[in-house]
């Protein structure tokens, strides 16, 4: 029997791996997408072990590449189940850089991964709730919901039938675009 709710640290996963040359870009920095890769990796798996199922990645909100991460460096990646919804989850993600020479470690980005289960029919299965134990927890479960309503939100008044460019246009006034309608 599955367990209706889960303690966050039950699916908390790290990973450390190398950065090798066969991972950087053409200036020689650790290639982005290949930490997008990573990053999905443990996603899942903190979203696998969580629900008890395969998961799949449905959305991925905001990836700043904070600072750029150096062949030869040391790179770990956090994981944590910060809300979960009936049949997904929201994965946060921290990666951080080490220089195995000096020790200095380097934030490198943070994100959140929207994750659901399936069942082995491939339709959407109920997760566990998470049990949230401290002030931080908290938190990051009602950003979450933030987060989620502020995305409806923006899709909602962007959608071809509500858009009206006169409602907008002033936002153009000191960008680098020139509006040429035909």
């Amino acid at each position: 029997m599955t367990k209706k709710f889960k303690q966050i640290k039950e699916s908390q996963l790290t990973i450390t791996e190398l950065m090798l040359p066969s991972h950087s870009n053409f200036s020689g920095k650790i290639h982005g997408g290949h930490i997008l890769n990573l990053m999905d990796q443990i996603a899942f798996a903190c979203a696998s072990k969580h629900s008890g199922n395969y998961c799949v990645t449905a959305s991925v909100n905001k990836v700043d590449f904070l600072n750029p991460i150096e062949v030869g460096e040391l790179v770990t990646m956090k994981a944590s189940v910060n809300f979960t919804g009936r049949t997904s989850m929201v994965v946060g993600l921290r990666v951080e850089s080490e220089n195995i020479r000096t020790g200095e470690t380097k934030h490198c980005n943070s994100s959140y991964f929207t994750m659901v289960a399936k069942d082995e029919n491939g339709k959407s299965a109920l997760v566990p709730g998470i049990i949230l134990t401290n002030k931080s927890e908290v938190k990051r479960f009602a950003r979450s919901i933030t987060r989620q309503k502020e995305g409806k939100n923006r899709t909602s008044r962007f959608s071809s039938d509500l858009f009206r460019i006169k409602d907008y246009i002033h936002l153009l006034e000191e960008s680098n675009a020139k509006i040429d309608l035909k």
